[in-house]
């Protein structure tokens, strides 16, 4: 059994197979771990994804990783109101068979050289002289033992232990999470658009999601603030998650009698990402390092990217050696590409959250998809100033949004 690589990847998901493929396929010996014996079970999220990301990467989904093409998206206010957002290029994407999807890429980085270990668990970091040096590793729960690389990549997802361990701060506070229930159910007629339900009364600090499957299957989910579903020291009930869902699609038309497939829950991040990603012979990508979407929790097409893009600098890297220093171009490339839209999508859901049902009915009255193309292109100023110009008290909380108004 081989036990020294040029690089460990903590996580087989989209972040560390990316990773892997660009390192491997570029000549280094990689070696994936994943602690779970299937890659992409259990799936754990709503399965969209944007083509746009995916296609600048130059590889194309297969079909039978997709489940549904999505054309846009229907955007639901309190009292019903709709805004049917469809943008060629900006809004189309799939919903997936993630399980399936999850695989594929891990199969790409096989095919690149990689070398992919199912039902492996990283037990702790192996030093050398007080230096990150390798792995512990146990694979089906026995026989632990050290893999020594001079780089390790944490893309662990939301649990991070390892990264952790390495002196990184991982912990998900309350606030900075999302909790979520979800349904796979049957049967559900759509018009190939994912349908996302704003309102306090409907998902506090949330929204409730509806993403087309094939077959006339659907997942229908939500999210609420972490921080509503424990109550308060006043005797104030938190928020549950589940009954809330369940109360939703009681009142739905649809989904009213559909049948449940298969239901989960969990927490997803929606906060801000970590302050670093690197350390001397220590990287933290994806997820692992809260690089997900604060405005609906989606992670996948930003984990891909940063897979892609922490490769990209360790192989620069390999010829100087893994130092913090080396490896900076990472961290500081991301706050000069994705990390600027992740903070201003980070700026715009605490800006959301303040609103009433009230406001929120009022905006969708008062906003255009055009409008939807500039707020998440995070281009405020115009929507901004059409919402103010009608409801002026808004200014206040709006008014963060704009330059200079943090």
């Amino acid at each position: 059994m081989k036990h020294d690589y040029d690089v460990i990847v903590i996580g087989g998901g989209p972040a560390g197979s990316s990773f892997a493929r660009i390192a491997a396929g570029n000549g280094m010996d990689v070696l994936v771990i994943d602690k779970r014996k299937e890659i992409g079970v259990p799936v754990r999220c709503g399965e969209g994804l944007g083509a746009r990301e995916v296609l600048a990467q130059g590889i194309e989904v297969p079909k039978r990783a997709i489940s549904t093409d999505i054309h846009g998206a229907k955007v639901i206010a309190p009292n019903g109101k709709e805004i049917v957002w469809k943008e060629k290029g900006l809004t189309t994407g799939w919903v997936l068979e993630r399980k399936i999807f999850d695989k594929w890429l891990c199969e790409l980085a096989i095919e690149k050289g990689a070398e992919v270990r199912t039902y492996t668990r990283a037990l702790d970091l192996v030093k050398e002289n007080g230096k990150i040096a390798g792995v512990k590793i146990a694979q089906w729960g026995k026989d632990a033992h050290d893999i020594h690389a001079p780089l390790v990549i944490s893309a662990e997802g939301m649990e991070a232990r390892i990264a952790k361990k390495a002196g990184f701060d991982t912990v998900h506070r309350l606030y900075d999470v999302d909790t979520c229930y979800q349904y796979e159910m049957k049967t559900y007629d759509h018009e190939n658009l994912i349908e996302l339900y704003f309102g306090n009364k409907i998902a506090p600090r949330g929204y409730v999601w509806i993403f087309p499957k094939s077959d006339k299957r659907a997942n229908v989910g939500i999210g609420i603030g972490g921080n509503l579903v424990n109550g308060d020291k006043n005797g104030i009930p938190g928020a549950d998650p589940k009954k809330l869902l369940d109360e939703f699609i009681a009142n739905h038309p649809q989904l009213k009698d559909a049948s449940t497939l298969d239901d989960f829950g969990g927490v997803i991040s929606v906060g801000a990402p970590l302050d670093e990603f690197v350390k001397d012979n220590f990287m933290v990508i994806g997820t692992a390092a809260k690089q997900v979407d604060p405005i609906h929790g989606g992670g996948i097409a930003l984990a891909m990217e940063c897979g892609v893009l922490a490769a990209d600098v360790v192989l620069k890297a390999k010829s100087k050696g893994y130092t913090k220093q080396s490896l900076m171009e990472y961290e500081k490339t991301w706050k000069e590409t994705a990390g600027k839209k992740v903070a201003k999508r980070l700026l715009l859901r605490k800006v959301v959250e303040k609103f009433s049902d009230d406001d929120l009915d009022y905006i969708f009255n008062t906003i255009t998809q055009n409008d939807l193309n500039e707020v998440m292109a995070g281009n405020f100023a115009k929507p901004v100033a059409k919402v103010v110009a009608g409801r002026p008290q808004l200014l206040k909380v709006l008014s963060a949004l704009l330059p200079g108004g943090r």
